[in-house]
């Protein structure tokens, strides 16, 4: 491999394993909050103790969404300088943004939230988690604005003199259609994650430990098999919205992600098709007519276009080359994406019903414990990997191709080293964070021996010291 192959495969392995973390912190952040509040407003001790073991659970997982994410920012200096040159005018403002606004909110308040059980009145104390609840809202916000930038560049000037794009409207980068549909979609997807961690977690401890704190999770396999189900929802919605904007800013993506390589009206929608290694035409395909017209354009009966027609049309406008995706990793990836979250649904709904008036689960579910929240979290990995694999040969859309965003000095074997060095790193990381999550689990919920929801809001609580959140 050349140093831009070996770039790439660095950059991609550090960025999807830092966003394990994210949909989990994103999620799980909220759902402690409604747990939190849900004490806060009934007093009923079950809501205390699971704000209390699903909070523990999310300090892990963030401790180590920042520490992964702190990687990433090392990569732009070291393999993609002329991408960071590039760019930095333009994502100085958003993530600054989310350094200064996004990320002092959740520092902040996390901290009080952690040490301030004893510390604090009660709606104080509860003000915190959702001001972290807020800060995660925000940062996720302007780095997909960023991200959004990427796949649909707005509000700039191209400085030939420097090579760079430069910031003249803010405004309209934060409120890019791409980032306004991305948004959303993103974060319900996360909550497909949150929702199903919560469930699985419940579901190992009702089947192992079904007479300890059996109602108290019985609660929580509901909450989160729910919020998979409504999430999934809010992700087919979102995502109908999404791919009208994608078919409108990079109709090639589309096209790969449907491996349609002749322009139809109306088109069909691809379930399953096999195509010629160098992706260059379709050999079988099972298709569902005017499905992919009303997914790309609203209409049933509307033009699609296909990857030779625009591969022609790119060469016009931007010169010599392909301008083609690797089309069997985008198809797969979109089907994964989709089928892979539609099975999360179906295994929450399945749970919900099996467990319902009452009933217990039976012994064998137990080993859906661990798959279902991997269920949501590997389509929200399929789906980034589409996204950003669809958008090649550009690292910002009809701007900086790929080739030219990497750091011109960087020698194959200083990426090697690097990527090596990372990867053991990581590699320790999985390490710890499994044996703390999984040692967390396994505690089970703390004992409470709190005040009378009644008793004044500075009332000592032995249940509400800093959660033991000393590892």
């Amino acid at each position: 491999m050349d140093t831009l192959d070996l770039a790439r495969w660095q950059f991609a392995i550090t960025t999807v394993y830092h966003f394990f973390f994210v949909p989990v912190t994103i999620s799980l952040v909220a759902i402690t909050a409604g747990l939190q509040t849900a004490w806060y407003r009934t007093g009923k001790e079950k809501y205390l103790r699971l704000t209390k073991f699903y909070g523990k659970l999310f300090l892990i997982n963030i401790a180590m969404g920042v520490v992964t994410g702190l990687v990433q920012e090392f990569q732009f200096g070291m393999n993609w300088s002329d991408y960071s040159r590039f760019v930095g005018d333009v994502f100085g403002a958003p993530l600054a943004l989310e350094g200064l606004l996004a990320f002092f909110l959740e520092s902040t308040f996390i901290g009080l939230w952690i040490f301030g059980w004893e510390r604090l009145p009660r709606l104080v104390h509860l003000g915190c988690i959702w001001m972290v609840v807020l800060g995660t809202q925000l940062s996720a916000y302007f780095i997909l604005a960023a991200n959004s930038w990427m796949q649909n560049p707005v509000g700039f000037r191209y400085n030939a003199s420097r090579g760079r794009a430069e910031l003249t409207d803010v405004w309209a980068v934060l409120t890019n259609k791409v980032v306004l549909v991305t948004y959303p979609h993103t974060i319900f997807a996360a909550f497909m994650v949150g929702g199903a961690f919560v469930a699985g977690v419940a579901l190992w401890h009702l089947i192992r430990r079904p007479s300890v704190d059996h109602d108290v999770f019985r609660t929580a396999l509901k909450l989160g098999a729910v919020i998979v189900i409504a999430a999934g929802a809010g992700v087919a919605l979102s995502g109908d919205q999404q791919g009208k904007v994608m078919t409108e800013v990079q109709p090639m993506k589309m096209a790969a992600a449907e491996a349609l390589y002749a322009t139809e009206k109306p088109a069909s929608f691809s379930v399953f098709t096999v195509g010629t290694l160098d992706g260059s035409r379709e050999i079988f395909s099972v298709k569902l007519p005017h499905l992919l017209s009303f997914l790309a354009t609203g209409n049933f009966n509307g033009e699609v276009k296909g990857i030779n027609s625009l591969q022609a049309a790119y060469e016009q406008l931007y010169g010599p080359g392909s301008y083609k995706p690797n089309i069997p990793l985008t198809y797969w990836t979109f089907r994964l994406m989709i089928g892979v979250g539609m099975a999360s649904v179906a295994v929450a709904a399945w749970l919900l019903w099996t467990t319902r008036r009452g009933r217990a689960p039976a012994r064998w579910l137990i080993w859906l414990a661990a798959p279902l929240p991997l269920l949501p979290l590997l389509a929200n990995t399929f789906g980034w990997i589409f996204t950003e694999t669809g958008r090649q040969p550009w690292l910002v859309f009809g701007l900086l191709p790929t080739a030219s965003g990497v750091s011109p000095g960087t020698t194959s074997g200083e990426v090697i080293t690097s990527l090596a060095g990372f990867t053991v790193l990581y590699g320790v990381l999985a390490v710890v964070e499994a044996k703390l999550m999984l040692r967390t689990i396994r505690g089970g919920l703390a004992g409470t021996d709190g005040p009378a929801p009644d008793s004044p809001d500075d009332a000592p609580d032995d249940a509400a010291k800093p959660l033991s959140f000393a590892y």
